[in-house]
């Protein structure tokens, strides 16, 4: 089990969860952050002072955002496991599942 981010973060992408996360695994996809399932280690630092409530542990994801932990894991599909988003920077791609959303955060 991991945290992952949700619908509250698309088109939004505060990065106050960033500057918390001490293993520096949440990276920056083109709509919104994404947390690796692999190199979090479960801390729950980037869940307080996300100001937009988009963090959740896994088993607490609300069911309406389901779809976004799988949008979590699909995202490092291709990027593999980095070992650190500082190194990596923004990533222009998302999860088809994210693409296809309307606009939001306005």
């Amino acid at each position: 089990m991991t945290y992952i981010i949700a619908e509250p973060c698309v088109d939004v992408k505060d990065k106050a969860c960033i500057e918390e996360c001490p293993v520096d695994c949440i990276y920056e996809g083109g709509r919104m952050l994404y947390i690796h399932p692999d190199e979090c280690v479960d801390c729950g630092a980037c869940e307080p002072v996300c100001p937009v409530e988009a963090i959740f542990y896994e088993d607490d994801t609300p069911d309406q955002w389901s779809g976004y932990i799988n949008a979590n894991v699909d995202f490092f599909d291709e990027l593999g496991s980095p070992g650190g988003a500082t190194k990596v920077g923004l990533v222009e791609s998302d999860p088809p599942f994210i693409k296809a959303l309307p606009p939001m955060g306005e």
